[in-house]
């Protein structure tokens, strides 16, 4: 299959929300940001598929060594080569590619985070700096969309990590900050075994932990949309989409927060596309 082909196909087979945000874009920009998005599931499957560090290391370094080279016009992989003819036109930059690599590189060393803002600098770099590029992509004409869409990169961020905590405990991460662990006493142990606990008290004490990081994930939608500029508001819809799509899911979860330890919370792909096509049609959320 051509790069433009394989690129379609892995974000397409991942199942992705984003890939409904993508759909209204022209062929151009579709086709970039679906490049790019196929690029960081290649890194991100590093992560979560390799078992062995040593092994998922090596896999990065050899990400890093081809991001130069790609820049270099020498690209051997798929994604890259599907990705670069579109570099110039939206302002990727290596040091994009070298970052998203360095946030994943972050799950192979640390797996607890002390506090929010430790967190954040992680969200920082496997969101901020996507929610910059798909900004770009999606076509910015004002320098404050930069800061909406590292907001919005945080924000759905966060989404991830409220959705996946049973699948990332089993895992042995846990990203939810310590200190907020503490504050509602709620162990890691607790959330690696999925709440399989003799202790009565748990479900309550999880729910409370959850519904603090529902709140806190819906206050940084809100405060992405209001640092969005109104100019740049039509360009920017894709991720009004994804900030519809993600949000309706944290409501979801907000419904039964125990859900998210044992299986994966999710909207259907018909309930997407409406949600998608509310904002793309009527502008709404």
């Amino acid at each position: 299959m051509t790069p433009q082909e394989y690129a379609q196909q892995k974000a397409a087979a991942s199942g992705s929300s984003f890939y409904y945000a993508f759909l209204f874009l022209p062929p151009e920009r579709r086709a970039a940001i679906t490049a790019f998005y196929a690029y960081c599931r290649e890194i991100d499957d590093v992560v979560d598929e390799v078992s062995d560090p040593g092994i998922a290391q090596s896999k990065l370094d050899w990400w890093r060594g081809e991001v130069r080279n790609a820049f270099a016009g020498q690209a051997s992989h798929p994604a890259l080569q599907a990705l670069l003819p579109h570099s110039q036109t939206f302002g990727i930059e290596a040091r994009h590619l070298l970052q998203v690599i360095e946030g994943c590189e972050m799950d192979l060393i640390q797996t607890r985070y002390l506090d929010f803002a430790n967190l954040k600098q992680y969200c920082h770099l496997v969101a901020g700096v996507v929610g910059e590029v798909a900004a770009n992509i999606f076509g910015q004409t004002d320098p404050r969309t930069t800061d909406y869409a590292h907001r919005l990169g945080l924000a759905l961020q966060l989404t991830n990590i409220i959705r996946d905590v049973g699948e990332d405990a089993v895992r042995g991460r846990v990203y939810l900050p310590i200190e907020d662990l503490q504050r509602f006493d709620v162990k890691a142990h607790e959330l690696i075994k999925r709440g399989s606990t003799s202790d009565a008290s748990f479900p309550q004490r999880f729910e409370a932990l959850m519904q603090f990081q529902i709140e806190r994930a819906l206050a940084t939608y809100d405060e992405a949309l209001a640092l969005l500029p109104a100019q740049d508001r039509q360009a920017q819809k894709p991720g009004l989409m994804m900030a519809s799509i993600y949000r309706t899911l944290l409501h979801e979860i907000a419904r039964e927060p125990q859900l998210v330890l044992t299986r994966r919370v999710s909207l259907t792909p018909l309930r997407k596309l409406w949600l998608a096509w509310k904002v793309q049609a009527l502008g709404r959320l």
